[in-house]
């Protein structure tokens, strides 16, 4: 109950102060990709539970002669990559926070294809809400293999208490303001290699 308190003040607080912010990306958004400005995704939450996580649009729509989607890599635009850089593409998260299906620190929510995938070991992750940063995300962030971020979530389903979210907290910051790990391939091209693996659980990928 403290956590979600604290999640529930938390992103009001930044909200109300980030709103300044939230609407002129939601503009520039919507000028330079057009609509919808939010891209939803499902992802597995607490129990494996899928909810969708709400996401700036940072890709524009772009299909094949068959009506296929392109490759990210081929829809992403200049403008798509620095929300991604900056992260801004991740703040309308907070909605989700307020909602219930996410906390502030958790562990960061994966593609639900991947579920299937997971050792039990790994399946632990989900023994707490997804969050918008969390111990891999503080710890080397897209630096690290799969097995090293899912070894970290479950280290903070073992650790996790107040002063360790906000201790992730502010190193969350640094990390945005350094960029530390910000260079690698992201969820999306993982995703691509990890489908074409044959291996039975998780063992390389890039975020």
């Amino acid at each position: 109950m403290l956590k979600r308190f604290f999640d529930l003040l938390i992103a009001t607080i930044a909200i109300i102060l980030l709103l300044p912010i939230f609407a002129f990306v939601a503009y520039q958004v919507r000028r330079k990709l057009g609509s919808p400005v939010f891209f939803l995704q499902e992802r597995p939450g607490k129990d494996a539970k899928v909810f969708k996580m709400i996401k700036f649009r940072s890709m524009r729509d772009a299909v094949d002669k068959n009506g296929n989607p392109l490759p990210d890599e081929e829809r992403i635009t200049p403008f798509g990559q620095k929300l991604r850089a900056t992260t801004l593409d991740e703040m309308p998260q907070l909605i989700n926070v307020l909602k219930g299906d996410m906390s502030i620190v958790g562990p960061r929510p994966q593609m639900k294809e991947f579920l299937a995938h997971y050792t039990p070991e790994q399946m632990r992750r989900h023994e707490v809400k997804p969050g918008m940063t969390g111990l891999a995300q503080v710890s080397g962030r897209n630096n690290l293999s799969w097995e090293e971020k899912f070894e970290l979530d479950v280290q903070y389903v073992e650790t996790q208490s107040i002063w360790l979210d906000f201790k992730i907290m502010f190193k969350t910051v640094k990390v945005m303001f350094t960029k530390e790990g910000i260079n690698a391939p992201d969820q999306e091209v993982g995703a691509a290699r990890f489908s074409s693996q044959d291996s039975s659980n998780i063992k390389t990928g890039s975020r």
